[in-house]
């Protein structure tokens, strides 16, 4: 739906209603969809939803709910699909008047392929591979614990997660103790137990590619620096679980640092100054969020210019806020 202002009025003019066809993710199956879902039904359009064939009840569920609260029937429907190529193929109907999409990066420049013949509007939410970069100046502790969080919270698994650190010499070593240490608390296991921080992937596919990553950054140079904890030894065997880990001694030429990994890794690498920092955080394809760890506020302020990333964070990681 659209809507323009009457110029001798004032007053608004409603156009008639539009349809939007939405790409639900698997990851945060409820709270990412309404970001865009509820915006669209406020406005009067009708709704397609398609839910990833990983959570499909969701979108029932999503049904339900606006259904006991009063949205009309057919106003938000759903298609069911695991296909690709039934998505490349639904946007080519002429009712579809704006797409949203959530998902990897690779799934969005397909989308975007598969719309350039009719140019309707996309809205994407893709994938990331978030930088941290760790001054001198940082109070060590308290910054391992944040990023530890910020790299496994939710298995490692999302778009926004910490999944590349970079940390000043002078303080790298003992920066890679104090994140050692906070990981060494950390319990992989049970979603549902209460002890647990780390839970599963979510498909064996995930977790391989996740592997993949892990043994060529390794074979690479990449040194395993993960500390001894008993919970890790949780296999595959039980379920689709990926142990926690810490990379040292990374650099650009492996995986890990150059494509989305969406696990609970956490790569380390060293340098020598802010300029070299920014350098490589903005050696990425990718330019979601970012964050500066430091004491000095106003000189981590100044950096962010020089950040190619779309949020910039200072001393905080990517997490829900009422004034963000």
């Amino acid at each position: 739906m659209i809507t323009t202002i009457s110029p001798s009025a004032g007053e608004p003019i409603v156009e008639r209603p539009e349809t939007t066809l939405e790409e639900a993710h698997k990851i945060f199956p409820y709270l990412i969809v309404v970001n865009s879902l509820i915006p669209a039904l406020l406005a009067g359009n009708t709704v397609i939803l398609k839910p990833s064939p990983q959570v499909p009840l969701v979108a029932e569920r999503l049904v339900e709910i606006f259904a006991d609260a009063g949205l009309p029937p057919r106003v938000l429907q759903l298609i069911y699909s695991g296909s690709p190529e039934a998505l490349s193929e639904m946007v080519q109907f002429p009712e579809i008047s704006l797409i949203t999409f959530t998902g990897s990066a690779s799934g969005g420049m397909s989308l975007r392929e598969a719309v350039a013949k009719r140019l309707v509007p996309i809205v994407f939410e893709l994938g990331g591979n978030d930088p941290a970069y760790v001054r001198a100046d940082a109070d060590l502790a308290w910054v391992a614990a944040q990023l530890v969080d910020g790299a496994v919270f939710n298995a490692g698994q999302s778009c926004c997660a910490v999944e590349r650190v970079y940390v000043h010499a002078d303080v790298y070593e003992r920066f890679v103790e104090e994140v050692r240490k906070e990981l060494a608390t950390y319990v992989l296991g049970d979603p549902f137990d209460a002890a647990t921080n780390v839970g599963p992937v979510i498909s064996k596919a995930a977790a391989k590619n996740i592997e993949l990553q892990v043994a060529q950054a390794i074979e690479r140079g990449a040194r395993d620096a993960t500390p001894t904890n008993p919970s890790f030894e949780t296999t595959m065997e039980k379920g689709n679980y990926i142990r926690p880990t810490i990379l040292v001694d990374v650099d650009h030429t492996m995986r890990i640092m150059q494509e989305e990994t969406f696990g609970p890794i956490i790569p380390i690498a060293k340098v020598e100054s802010d300029e070299d920092a920014i350098a490589l955080m903005n050696d990425s394809a990718y330019g979601l969020t970012a964050s500066v760890w430091t004491k000095d506020v106003q000189s981590g302020e100044s950096l962010i210019d020089k950040i190619e990333a779309g949020t910039v964070f200072i001393n905080r990681c990517d997490y829900p806020s009422p004034v963000s």
